[in-house]
């Protein structure tokens, strides 16, 4: 289980685990007394473990480089989650009025998509007449449905749809 910065508890258990960053990159996992790799930290997420990671000098909270490191270790190897395009969208929000909600609908679009992971692992167990397809068709919809709604909830927060006269890339007036 992972903390996030506002100290939010993500997973099953409740005890937090400290690991410390040393300068030479090394982690020291305090649960264990022992050094750990990269690997082992990716092992505790997927085990569900309650963890931080710290500076071991200055005490400051180094877990979001950590799990960076761990995602860009994997989107190296083998099968990418994260195409140029998306991680190119997601850079142009850095700065951006609407970085916020960005930052909240991809929480949010993760969550649900968790959700309907499970939901649909134990329809797929229990699944009487129904097709693979006609399952991931219903869940893409509700992915449609829920982007919908978060245009429509961002037109009205916002007042209007950003467009190229506000000077983002593609602006052809060289902004």
């Amino acid at each position: 289980m992972l903390r996030g910065n506002n100290g939010q508890a993500y997973g099953l258990m409740s005890d937090l685990r400290i690991i410390k960053k040393y300068p030479n990159r090394r982690l020291y996992d305090t649960e264990i007394s022992s050094y750990i790799t990269i690997e082992d930290v990716r092992q505790l997420i997927l085990d569900g473990e309650t963890f931080e990671v710290r500076d071991a000098k200055s005490g400051n909270d180094l877990t979001r480089q950590v799990l960076l490191q761990i995602i860009s270790e994997h989107e190296q190897d083998g099968q990418p989650i994260l195409s140029t395009q998306l991680l190119s969208h997601i850079i142009r929000f850095y700065g951006d009025s609407l970085q916020g909600f960005m930052a909240t609908y991809l929480e949010r679009s993760m969550e649900s998509f968790l959700e309907q992971q499970q939901q649909f692992r134990q329809q797929m167990g229990g699944m009487l007449g129904q097709t693979p397809w006609t399952m991931m068709n219903k869940l893409t919809e509700r992915n449609l449905e829920m982007w919908q709604e978060f245009q429509k909830n961002l037109i009205g927060s916002v007042g209007r749809t950003p467009g190229p006269q506000d000077g983002k890339p593609g602006d052809k007036r060289g902004r």
